[in-house]
């Protein structure tokens, strides 16, 4: 059989390859001294990880870099985390750093790690888990310890932005040995009660071993069981506990975990302020829109209508009180004249004249002498009455 024939480029690619295939070293923790420590103006870190029996070249980016807590130097013993994979312009196998702490508490970093990746695993960090912060609490919880500064901070900071808020303190050790008995203790007499709106759990700063206490599992269980919403005030700005993730809400400090908690009656007063005036000037605004509109309808107004019609029935009452005072002259002028025509022609007029009417009292007026025959009984009306007439001759 012949033997294969690979350039250099080839064979280090292919080591390369086999490296990263293995899935042991794709996420691996490795204990070592610093020796040639170089830090790169680009700032990526250049170290070399030694122990009795060997040594190891290992590089970490800025970006990682950028979360390291501590100043590497050379001689300080370390526990660092990466992958491993060849450099193949060299053909060497290196570390590339993700994370790295010191040694002498790199057994409760590999600790929280674990416990981190396995409650991530159990959904406890997420996010559409976390109930919502109350925006106007009357009463807030806190569980920390009453002899640290994190205490007085949180009760400073609500009573000045938000006097109106009541603060209930759980006294709780916060770290050492019963101190993450004491936490869940408080948390669950919190939610046995249900005592206030928010919760605050947390302490002041320090090393990880004094925040240990809020990196237990107890703790993280009873936070993520909660009813009332809680926000985590664990250590400083750079401190991470397995509780902050657990919790509805991280602080980065007790401070600002009050400044979370709670409003700002300034902010408030002055958001108040501002809606008064919003307020009222949408009332001008929306009167003189009213206005213009109604400036812009006054031509098509009924009332103007209403007006033409009543002033034109005032004119046609006019006319008809004209037309009938006219009608009625003419009427009585005709009248007048028929009234002298039948005067005229009236029996009483002929009467008033000297003339008499003859009634016999069975055929009706007389109008013949051979009609009177001796003995008739008749009647004479004369123009002042009537008188029974007998005929003697």
């Amino acid at each position: 059989m012949e033997p294969l024939i690979a350039t250099v480029s080839q064979l280090n690619a292919y080591m390369k390859r086999l490296v990263e295939g293995q899935n042991a070293l794709g996420d691996i923790w490795i204990k070592g001294e610093i020796s040639n420590f170089k830090e790169h103006y680009s700032g990526h870190l250049y170290i070399t990880l030694k122990d009795d029996g060997g040594v190891l070249k290992a590089v970490m980016f800025k970006s990682a870099a950028a979360g390291l807590t501590f100043k590497p130097e050379d001689g300080m013993k370390v526990l660092a985390r990466g992958r491993i994979s060849v450099y193949e312009q060299s053909g060497t196998y290196q570390l590339y750093i993700n994370e790295m702490t010191p040694d002498g508490v790199g057994e409760l970093y590999i600790a929280y790690e674990k416990l981190k990746k396995r409650l991530a695993e159990e959904g406890l960090f997420d996010e559409n888990k976390k109930k919502p912060i109350p925006r106007y609490p009357e009463k807030i919880g806190v569980v920390t310890a009453t002899t640290g500064a994190a205490v007085r901070d949180i009760i400073n900071v609500i009573t000045r932005r938000y006097p109106y808020c009541e603060i209930i303190i759980y006294p709780s050790l916060v770290q050492g040995a019963g101190a993450k008995e004491n936490i869940v203790e408080a948390i669950e007499y919190f939610n046995e009660h249900n005592l206030c709106d928010t919760l605050i759990v947390g302490r002041g700063g320090g090393s990880i071993e004094d925040l240990w206490a809020f990196n237990e599992e107890e703790v993280a269980r009873a936070i993520y069981a909660s009813k009332i919403p809680i926000i985590s005030a664990v250590g400083h700005e750079t401190d991470f506990t397995i509780a902050d993730f657990c919790a509805d809400l991280r602080a980065p400090t007790p401070s600002a975990a009050a400044e979370i908690a709670v409003p700002s009656q300034l902010e408030l007063s002055a958001a108040i302020s501002g809606m008064r005036e919003r307020i009222k000037t949408a009332e001008i605004n929306y009167i003189k829109k009213l206005r213009l509109t109604c400036e812009k309808l006054k031509p098509k107004s009924p009332q103007n209508k209403i007006d033409d019609m009543r002033q034109r029935c005032d004119n046609m009452l006019h006319q008809a009180e004209k037309s009938f005072r006219l009608t009625a002259a003419e009427k009585r002028k005709i009248m007048s004249e028929l009234c002298g025509k039948l005067d005229a022609m009236s029996p009483l007029a002929v009467l008033n004249r000297g003339y008499a009417i003859a009634e016999d009292e069975e055929k009706g007026i007389i109008r013949k002498v051979g009609d009177l025959t001796a003995g008739k009984i008749f009647k004479l009306t004369l123009s002042d009455g009537s008188r029974k007439c007998e005929v003697k001759e």
